[in-house]
């Protein structure tokens, strides 16, 4: 494909399409995925990156925040980490590449995905949610592997699977499609950790299909280097009967989003979803939730906490679309932030679309610092100032994680936290 570069791009963006010509040649795929991927970098190319004018990224003005793209793939030599909880399962992508000799986790069927580019069945899959979808579009242009799982039907695991995506610079691109069949129970640890290494621009796409009376548990542990772009995107799909649990921690990066796309199709459905946010320094993060309760006899709860100090920027949007049909519906949501600094900030734009005349559903947001009685109190006992700051702020988030009710995981994730806030606090 011959794009020509016009003034009207930045640098980044003309980085972006410079870095695909010089890709091309190597990165995997038949002819019907390069018709796709020429495709879509066409389209990035013409209407550019988001802006503030467009409503989904009206708190992220992407094409101007993006600023650092660079040339290389990332060639730095990086190995699996030990796992989040110990004992568990891990599949790791190293540097963008999947391990061709992974390890066979019982029960499941575990290919790379840089085999279905290849081979051309990954390419259906890679079209773009809708026009403002960019980083779906970034994506499936530079996709590089992955992993493609499948949970067979009444798969029960003993032990959290994680996938690790682990990079030390550079550009990585990766997917992850999942399927969980009928009754699966399991937890699945989506990790991504930048190690020493130069600043890195990052993107994923997980696309998650849960089946029938399946009990799952997904969380996302985002812990990028201080200079690199995180962009995220998560699709899923819940089936009748189904319960998810989706944990989404960012504790890392100087510019990140993260998209929840997540569609209830399956009668009597739940989904629990949580959200911890810990924004430090000059970073910008945006977590972008939309939600459709397609069908009747559903349930949904969204609580999002978030802790933002110095000169950071945070961002929350959720949307809960109850269709006509959606009847039954039982969706509510929640934002709370603690603001740490003066010149922090953090815009929450909870939204519903209600199309059902028998639902419950509401939304609701709060912004405050630290409740000064409670500071108070600690220091008259005896606790320094900063150290009591620290532990209020530590339970303000921790009784999200608590809510896992896996003695080992939530051990695990809360020292995450607690190492960040030592760090920042």
């Amino acid at each position: 494909m011959n794009i020509q570069t016009t003034n009207r791009l930045t640098s980044a963006e003309t980085a972006l399409i410079e870095a695909y010509n010089d890709q091309m040649g190597d990165l995997p795929g038949d002819g019907e995925v390069f018709a796709v991927r020429d495709r879509l970098l066409d389209e990035l190319k013409t209407a550019g990156l988001p802006t503030r004018r467009v409503e989904a990224w009206h708190y992220t003005d992407f094409k101007n925040l993006l600023r650092l793209v660079p040339s290389d793939i990332g060639k730095g030599l990086v190995e699996a980490l030990p796992p989040t909880v110990e004992g568990s399962s891990v599949l790791a992508v190293l540097q963008g590449k999947a391990n061709e000799k992974a390890s066979v986790v019982k029960n499941l069927t575990v290919g790379r995905y840089a085999d279905s580019l290849i081979d051309g069945t990954a390419a259906a899959g890679l079209e773009a949610l809708g026009k403002d979808d960019a980083i779906g579009r970034i994506n499936a242009s530079f996709v590089r592997d992955g992993y493609v799982i499948d949970f067979p039907d009444g798969t029960e695991l003993e032990v959290p699977l994680e996938l690790q995506f682990v990079h030390a610079g550079g550009q990585i691109h990766s997917r992850l499609p999942v399927s969980f069949g009928a009754d699966v129970k399991a937890t699945v640890i989506e990790r991504h950790q930048a190690v020493e290494g130069a600043a890195a621009l990052v993107s994923s796409v997980s696309e998650i299909k849960i089946g029938k009376g399946a009990e799952v548990i997904w969380i996302i542990l985002q812990e990028q280097g201080s200079e690199d772009t995180h962009l995220g995107q998560i699709r899923v799909d819940l089936g009748a009967d189904a319960k998810l649990k989706l944990f989404v921690i960012n504790a890392g990066g100087k510019l990140v989003r993260q998209e929840l796309h997540i569609k209830v199709t399956g009668e009597g459905s739940d989904l629990t979803l949580r959200g911890i946010n810990l924004l430090g320094g000059d970073t910008h993060t945006d977590v972008t939730l939309v939600l459709g309760h397609d069908v009747p006899h559903t349930a949904s709860t969204e609580i999002v906490r978030n802790v933002v100090f110095d000169r950071a920027r945070g961002v929350f949007q959720g949307m809960i679309r109850v269709a006509p049909d959606a009847q039954k519906t039982d969706a509510r949501m929640a934002c709370n932030t603690l603001l740490m600094s003066d010149d922090a900030e953090f815009s929450v734009k909870p939204e519903l679309e209600i199309f059902a005349d028998d639902v419950q559903c509401g939304h609701g947001a709060t912004v405050a610092d630290i409740d000064q009685n409670h500071l108070y109190y600690m220091m008259a006992r005896g606790i320094p100032r900063n150290k009591a700051r620290a532990m209020l702020v530590n339970a303000f988030v921790a009784e999200i994680v608590e809510e896992l009710e896996d003695e080992a995981l939530v051990e695990a994730l809360e020292g995450v936290i607690s190492a960040w806030l030592e760090k920042h606090a």
